[in-house]
This record gives C-alpha cells, structure tokens and sequence, in this order.
C-alpha cells in the first residue's frame, strides 16, 4: 500500500514539464522557481514550525541553493526546452550518475547487477536521445544534465544535514531558503530584460493561475509533505519503485496536455529505460526475499 502512496508524489512530480509548457509557457524559470519554492515552504513551515540552530543555517543554504533554487529553475528550463515525456524519462538516468559519483568521489564500487543496469540504462539512452534520431534543444540536454547533477550533490549534502538536524526542518527550509536565494538573482534578471517578466504578469489569466497552483501547493507543497511522510513509513529503497510514476506521468502528460507523439521504437526504448532503473532495487528485494524464506527452512532441517 505505502509504494502505491509513493507513486503520488513521484506522479506530481512528472507532470511538471507538461503543466508548465501548457499553463506558463513564456514565464521565466527563474520567477516560476520562486513561485514553486517559497511559498511551498512558508505553508510547509505553517504547518509545523521550527528553526535551525546557529550552526545550520550555512549548510541549509548550501543545500537550498543547490537542491531547490539551483535545481528548481533547470527543471523549469527543460520544461520549456524540451518534450514533456524525454525530460521524464531523461531524469530516471539519476542513478547512473549517482553511481559514478559514488565511485568516483568515494570509492564506493558498484555491485555487478547495479553496473550492467547502468550500462544498459546508458546504451538506451543513447539511442533514445540520439539526434538522428530525436532533434532535441541542445540548451534543455544541458539543463537535464546540470539538473541531475545537482540532483545528486544535493542528495549528499542533505544527507550529511539529517544527521544533526530533523527533516522536517531541512525540507521546510531549504525549500525557503532556496527560493530567497533566487529573489535577487530574478530582480537582476528582470531589471536586465524587463520585458520578460512584465509580458507575463501583465497579462494573467486562470490558467495562469492553475498552472501555479499546480506546480506550487500539488507538485511541491502536497508532494513533499507526502514525500517526507511515508520516508517515515518505508525505506527509501522501498521509496524508488514508486518513482516508475514519475517517467509515466511525463510521457502521458505530455500525450494529454501537449499532444507529443513519438515512433513505437522510441516508446519501446522509454519503457526499456525505466525497467533498466527498477531492475536492480527488483533483484535485491527478490534475493533477500528468497534468502529470508530459505533461512526457515535451513534451520529446520539442522534442528532434524
């Protein structure tokens, strides 16, 4: 019951490319991640307040900048630059890079099964994004590529936070954080160019609307909070399999909203892709299943 749970933040997630290319198709990233961030934060933080000690606030804004302000405004650029259903699918391959991370920065060599899904997940996604293939915006590949990686430094960063300090704290405020960081970054932004941000709010409409309502209290606000909840209920490993969701949610998204349509090959290398990323969390509950349910029996028999 609680990974059919976790397929609901993991489902809002994948819609966010679709519902901002429908609903705010000409907002800058940089305003929509504001508009996502804090005011998610503030409610979160309504709901149960609390505050950081002295010494937490530097690395809360470290992680804030990186894994919201930094993250949220690439995600908000892949939605205007790229399908709905590649950045979904595109965002899957966080693993991969986590692995090579792992490896790369701590020596943490992969397991067998992890290297070969990786292998694989890298071959599918080489053909899927090949642009002989697929013409994609070079600029939306770049963003996916600095999103996944903030992904992952953020991922660590908190990580290392949640030994000292409590979740909830660090979700409520790297969220606010993340979008204070962003406050003048946009002003400098928008004193530059202007018309890029007066274009769009002088010209709001319901849909406009929806579209921040969406992505600010559904995607961010409800995800998160739903998000943190069941981490309390369930592993994080137990966590990845509902995130099949997410690519789902973009590829149908993306179908419904936007009306993108892809040959039966690309569809097929999709779906090869999120098996290639559930497969290996599949094998290890398998193998610890099959050796739970042998221990019973070894012990029966050394007690004949």
């Amino acid at each position: 019951m609680n990974i059919l749970l976790a397929m609901i933040p993991a489902f809002f997630w994948g819609t966010t490319y679709a519902v901002t290319q429908f609903t705010l198709p000409e907002w800058p990233p940089l305003l929509l991640g504001i508009l996502r961030a804090l005011p998610a934060g503030i409610i979160l933080w309504l709901i149960k307040p609390s505050m950081p000690n002295k010494q937490d606030w530097r690395p809360l804004f470290t992680v804030g900048t990186i894994n919201i302000g930094a993250f949220f405004c690439l995600i908000f650029l892949m939605a205007h630059t790229l399908p709905s259903a590649i950045s979904g699918v595109g965002m899957i391959s966080v693993p991969v890079f986590a692995m090579l991370f792992q490896w790369v920065v701590f020596k943490q060599r992969p397991t067998i099964v992890r290297a070969l899904c990786g292998a694989g997940l890298i071959f599918l996604a080489w053909q899927l994004f090949n642009p002989s293939h697929l013409s994609l915006n070079p600029t939306g590949m770049l963003a996916m590529l600095c999103a996944i990686l903030c992904m992952i430094t953020g991922s660590t960063y908190t990580q290392k936070l949640g030994k000292t300090l409590h979740w909830w704290t660090t979700l409520t405020w790297q969220l606010i954080l993340g979008g204070i960081v962003l406050v003048p970054i946009t002003a400098i932004h928008a004193f530059i160019d202007p018309s890029e941000y007066l274009n769009p709010l002088s010209h709001i409409e319901l849909t406009h609307v929806g579209g921040i309502v969406w992505v600010c209290l559904l995607n961010t606000a409800f995800a998160y909070g739903l998000y943190v909840w069941l981490l309390q209920r369930m592993t994080v490993v137990d966590f990845t399999f509902g995130g099949i969701a997410n690519p789902i949610a973009g590829i149908s998204f993306g179908f419904l909203l936007l009306g993108e349509t892809f040959t039966s090959y690309q569809y097929l290398l999709m779906v090869g892709m999120i098996v290639m990323s559930l497969a290996p969390q599949c094998i290890i509950q398998w193998t610890k299943a099959r050796k739970a349910s042998a221990l019973p029996l070894k012990s029966k028999y050394q007690n004949l």
